[in-house]
């Protein structure tokens, strides 16, 4: 069985995922937690469950669910992994960060890449690699195709889209993609995004105004 524990941190209001297993096996991603408390928030419920996190994951390398990578990959001494696409949205956080007040901002680098139908495991439980760019260039979401779930990143929420004004953004693009490879998914499907509550597929196809069936032209 797979576990998702979601936390809320940092002034973006950015939902920070734990998957894990019964067995403890934990895997993070989009770290947001950039202040102390934050950041004891998460290490206190790693160490209360037992959890033995093996790997760091982005949906994207926006500010908001970056914040917390250097200091999770000195936590928990585990690689990060993103879409090659993704590497120049990192690098570009250590510049703009102290204009969103971030002082103290700590870089970080990729150790590896996602690749689009590639999958990735968290102790036997398996998640597909699902490229859904517009948003940011190299956004991917993580499907769990046995319980019909989906970390959704900045891509889905709950009534919206993420935006396409940032730079590499691609409002066109994202709605395509949400329709091909999201809506593609079962109508069970619950999608966990990067801010805000989850919500299904189901319900984004009908009630989402800007690509669900009644969606603005």
């Amino acid at each position: 069985m797979l576990y998702i524990k979601s936390f809320t941190f940092n002034p973006f209001q950015e939902n920070t995922y734990l998957l894990y297993d019964e067995k403890g096996n934990g895997t993070l991603i989009d770290p947001g937690c950039f202040d102390l408390a934050e950041r004891k928030e998460l290490l206190d419920f790693v160490t209360e469950k037992k959890i033995r996190i093996t790997q760091l994951l982005n949906t994207h390398c926006h500010i908001d669910h970056v914040l917390g990578n250097a200091w999770a990959k000195k936590t928990f001494g585990v690689e990060l992994l993103i879409h090659k696409e993704e590497a120049a949205v990192l690098k570009a956080v250590e510049v703009y960060a102290p204009n969103y007040g971030m002082v103290g901002y700590e870089s970080s680098e990729a150790d590896g890449f996602l690749v689009e139908g590639d999958e990735i495991k968290v102790g036997d439980e398996v998640l597909k690699i699902i490229f859904v760019p517009g948003h940011a260039p190299g956004h991917v979401v993580f499907y769990h195709e046995a319980s019909h779930r989906c970390i959704g990143g900045d891509t889905l929420f709950r009534g919206s889209i993420g935006r396409t004004d940032l730079p590499g953004g691609d409002h066109d693009l994202l709605l395509s993609k949400i329709k091909s490879q999201l809506f593609t998914l079962p109508e069970e499907t619950v999608v966990y995004p990067g801010h805000g509550p989850e919500t299904t597929i189901a319900f984004e196809k009908t009630h989402n105004p800007f690509v669900g069936k009644n969606a603005r032209s």
